[in-house]
């Protein structure tokens, strides 16, 4: 009976799981560059001085669906989607380079260039810092070319240029702050290959309908756990009065 009681309760500690994941995934399905977290269930084996005869189910994120948004072009000189598999190094919160998608990017108040959630944008020494500009433009190489107030808009001129990366090859993982570092703690190296198309967003890459069903699925597979757990009530209730019986 208690092995019953066992399998129901990890199981609805993986529903949870997953069930927290997709409504992660729906909150950001109109989020710029967001990726689809994936999670995944494995086995951990209750380790004792006897037998391994109890197995929780461990559900968590794996990984994230790294397949591309649909583009949508903005006209905003500063909006870049990020080609292929390049990814834009930007500056975390605890001050660690990351990774991301997100190319909503905008100048505040004392010239840092950042994304649309304030992470600075790193560059060819740090983070991007632009002077007074009548314009701003970023080219396909990601290089950022910018009029000087009063000059010649003819001749623009090379101000930095954006930190391209590419994670093939590397080791990265998804945080749950949405950003993308690489696992040992280091920093990926500039993709000189890597392109942006300007002037465009590349949004979230969740399908709203899909994460709406497998949402529905998990509180199904919840249901069904409640279910297996009164089910053992029951049946122990039962078996309890039958031996009030005979006695």
């Amino acid at each position: 009976m208690d092995r019953l009681v066992n399998t129901a309760l990890t199981a609805m500690r993986g529903a949870m799981a997953r069930q927290a994941s997709i409504a992660n995934n729906l909150a950001n399905a109109n989020t710029v560059g967001f990726r689809a977290e994936i999670a995944n269930a494995e086995t951990r084996w209750i380790k004792g001085d006897t037998f391994d005869t109890r197995a929780q189910a461990s559900e968590q994120v794996i990984a994230a669906d790294m397949a591309q948004g649909a583009v949508t072009e903005t006209g905003n000189p500063l909006d870049v989607a990020m080609n292929g598999d390049a990814l834009l190094a930007v500056q975390s919160p605890d001050g660690q380079e990351a990774y991301t998608r997100r190319g909503d990017l905008k100048v505040n108040d004392s010239g840092l260039l950042t994304t649309g959630d304030g992470l600075a944008v790193l560059g060819q020494g740090g983070p991007i810092t632009l002077p007074q500009m009548d314009s701003v433009s970023i080219a396909q190489d990601g290089s950022i070319w910018g009029v000087p107030q009063g000059s010649d808009p003819a001749n623009p001129q090379q101000v930095d240029k954006l930190k391209l990366v590419n994670a093939a090859g590397s080791s990265i993982a998804k945080g749950t702050d949405g950003l993308f570092r690489e696992v040992n703690g280091g920093a990926l190296p500039e993709d000189p290959i890597a392109t942006v198309t300007s002037g465009s967003l590349e949004g979230s890459n969740v399908n709203a309908t899909a994460a709406l069903v497998q949402m529905i699925e998990a509180s199904r597979a919840w249901e069904t756990q409640i279910k297996m757990i009164d089910t053992a009530k029951q049946m122990d209730d039962g078996g309890a009065s039958l031996m009030k019986l005979d006695g």
